[in-house]
């Protein structure tokens, strides 16, 4: 327990040991007594208090009593520290911020170890089965399941819901429907690396869709963290070499949907208490749902087995490992995201996401051999540069 000690008009001048109980027998007695004598001709050191002082810890309890002047001690030894200052921390303290520190490194490596991985698999059946509603269909199939599995064998806890948290989390799950399959489309006609940069304007659509339709205002330094970030975006597309109109629209949609999802999660979930591997968890079963009917109408399972007949042949028993690997990973970075949620600040976990995206734009461009032209390269860089003075800016 931290007490506060605030300074008296009486005694405008306080002792470190001079807030102590002198007696038992009086415990309405003010707290603000006569410093105690010097011990040994030294000078106690003297505060002038014009903030609260905040006593962090307690050292020790003298016994009360007759004392040989030799033997008198302070009777409480204090440690404090000024509101405005950080606490200095013991030993348990240090152990217990490293422990959390690394707890936050290991999500934030996880998270984009998997991201990586699922955009690589991902990006392998799309190019062998151009199927990306059944893909999409298939990773949010495999999430559910895999969570379903967790609340029945007990390996998760079953979360509580009720009508209200799944109205509530109604157009949410629309949002990221729109966004997931647009991402997935996108990425089937162009390159992994260029959906991953066209989607780092995402803070753009934030903040326009925050001002003109929420009326939401920002600093000036908000609305100037913007220019990198579509000129970049711009930069990148113009110098495209695979350049695809259907693949640019998808990512541009993927951006809209995903701050439509983030603006109506904020909004609905607010004292809703569902941890964040279970939010994503009913976010998944609920976005199946939506997709799955909308799926058989565009592509439909003539399609399908023609094209899983054709990469079977082409690709062989392989490829139905990389259709179980871009599903079970695309599950679990982003359930891994959502529960990174619970442990940072949202300023924190959007630096994460700009350095995500560039973990996967770089592997993406090492593993499929994505010819970059400079002037690419420098468009990347610089819409990514935006996206992180965009973050900065929002503090």
């Amino acid at each position: 327990m931290i007490s506060t000690v605030r300074q008296s008009a009486i005694t405008p001048t306080i002792n470190g040991s001079d807030a102590v109980f002198r007696s038992r027998k009086n415990p309405s007695r003010s707290l603000f007594l006569p410093p105690l004598p010097a011990l040994n001709g030294a000078k106690l050191p003297s505060l002038s208090l014009s903030k609260p002082l905040l006593l962090s810890k307690v050292e020790s309890f003298a016994p009360l009593g007759p004392q040989r002047e030799e033997s008198r001690r302070p009777l409480i030894t204090c440690k404090a520290y000024e509101a405005d200052r950080s606490r200095s921390l013991d030993g348990k303290d240090v152990k217990s911020e490293a422990a959390k520190r690394l707890k936050i490194g290991i999500y934030f490596a996880t998270w984009w170890a998997l991201n990586v991985v699922f955009n690589i698999y991902n990006k392998k059946v799309l190019n062998a089965f151009p199927y990306p509603w059944l893909t999409s269909t298939l990773s949010l199939a495999c999430g559910s399941l895999m969570m379903l599995s967790s609340w029945a064998t007990g390996i998760a806890e079953r979360p509580k819901t009720d009508i209200d948290f799944w109205k509530t989390l109604l157009p949410v799950a629309v949002a990221h429907t729109i966004g997931h399959v647009a991402a997935t489309v996108s990425m089937s006609k162009v390159a992994v690396s260029f959906t991953h940069i066209i989607k780092s304007g995402e803070p753009a659509f934030s903040v326009l869709v925050s001002r003109f339709l929420l009326g939401e205002t920002f600093p000036s330094t908000v609305y100037l963290s913007l220019i990198p970030i579509i000129g970049g975006c711009a930069l990148a597309a113009v110098t495209e070499l695979n350049f695809n109109m259907v693949g640019f629209m998808g990512a541009m949609i993927s951006n809209l949907a995903f701050v439509f999802r983030n603006i109506f999660s904020k909004k609905g979930m607010k004292g809703k208490s569902v941890s964040g591997m279970n939010y994503y968890a009913c976010l998944s079963m609920l976005s199946l749902v939506i997709l799955t009917p909308f799926a058989i109408m565009v592509e439909g399972p003539k399609m399908w087995a023609v094209g899983w007949k054709t990469a079977l042949s082409q690709i062989g028993p392989n490829f139905v490992w990389w259709v179980a690997a871009q599903s079970v990973f695309y599950h679990l970075y982003n359930q891994v995201s959502y529960m990174s949620l619970d442990e940072i600040s949202p300023l924190t976990f959007s630096i994460g996401n700009t350095m995500k995206r560039i973990s996967v734009i770089v592997s993406s461009i090492i593993i499929f051999h994505t010819p970059v032209q400079p002037v690419n390269a420098l468009g990347a860089a610089i819409a990514i540069l935006g996206t992180f003075l965009y973050s900065q800016a929002k503090l």
